[in-house]
């Protein structure tokens, strides 16, 4: 008897390793026994020979991702969460409570893109909600539409890359998404440039990006009209709330006794690849060999693997240096 457990792992790996190919698993992969129905994704593809191939023009291209960015990413609502940071040893150095709000306009052909922070708030005696919130809502951070979504997005089934992105820093940013039902968990990758040891920095071209931040949200999909009802706001997933209230199926749990080493399975489910090449691709995964089955592993088959483990089976993993 296997565990069903929930696997972000292809999004917030194969990402960066592949460089510029994304493979991002349908929904959430289960460990089970493989004589079991495994369920195919919902989005069609073109089929060519039998084999799920890509848009076949830039129009349809641009017709399917903005689907899949409407569907399952832009909602009606906004995704509240922990925004915890860690540092490179895999410390959580910070915390912030704050709402991302993908608001597409009456006739779906626009979506703008906001932040709102919660900066003060008095806790009610309802496990959800803030009784009384002060709530920053930061200037309007884009605004997307089925011809600029492709610029920095790429959205694939249930999962979603923006990026990689060069900050005023000078650090790169990538961000990976998974949802499921009315969760999703959002994981922000950020690499600053290094030299090699005897090189003076700016002496010439950084020779590698180096991960120094990773911020994890885990996110729950709230009502955005909360904030009109006397300052009242609902927050992010809790545990007691998952206690009093345990999701419906097909919504995630994020607090759960889930064993880290539950990861190292025979893994099956649904994949979709994407690359600039290749395009959009997808396969049933009856087995993953061994080999292909790194990412099971808590730091994969090499040292230059970054991972964290964290509560509620999440494990998270991409290169150290790129």
């Amino acid at each position: 008897q296997k565990t069903t457990m929930t696997s972000f792992r292809s999004i917030t790996s194969t990402a960066l390793v592949l460089g510029s190919s994304i493979a991002i698993c349908n929904a959430f992969l289960t460990s089970q026994p493989l004589h079991q129905p495994i369920a195919r994704h919902t989005t069609n593809l073109h089929v060519s020979n039998g084999s799920p191939d890509a848009p076949k023009t830039d129009a349809e291209d641009q017709e399917l991702q903005w689907d899949l960015f409407t569907r399952h990413q832009a909602l009606d609502g906004e995704w509240w969460g922990n925004w915890d940071t860690y540092d490179y040893m895999g410390d959580r150095v910070g915390s912030t409570v704050a709402g991302v709000s993908l608001k597409p306009d009456n006739e779906g052909t626009s979506v703008e893109h906001k932040h709102r922070i919660l900066s003060a708030s008095t806790q009610s005696d309802c496990n959800t909600c803030f009784s009384s919130s002060e709530v920053t809502t930061m200037p309007t951070i884009a605004t997307y539409t089925p011809e600029s979504l492709g610029r920095r997005h790429r959205c694939a089934a249930v999962g979603m890359v923006v990026g990689p992105s060069l900050l005023k820093s000078g650090a790169m940013s990538t961000e990976l998404a998974l949802r499921h039902g009315n969760g999703r968990v959002r994981v922000t990758f950020q690499h600053a440039p290094v030299w090699e040891r005897g090189v003076e920095p700016g002496s010439c071209p950084p020779q590698g990006l180096k991960l120094f931040r990773t911020v994890v949200s885990k996110e729950r999909l709230r009502d955005s009209n909360d904030e009109a009802v006397e300052g009242t706001i609902q927050g992010p997933p809790s545990a007691n709330e998952e206690k009093d209230s345990p999701p419906l199926p097909g919504n995630p749990r994020f607090f759960r006794p889930v064993p880290p080493f539950d990861w190292h399975a025979k893994w099956a489910g649904t994949s979709w690849t994407w690359g600039p090449q290749t395009g959009d691709r997808g396969w049933a995964v009856e087995e993953l060999e061994d080999a292909d089955a790194w990412h099971g592993r808590p730091t994969g088959d090499t040292s230059g693997v970054w991972s964290l483990r964290l509560p509620g089976g999440v494990l998270i993993q991409c290169p150290r240096v790129i």
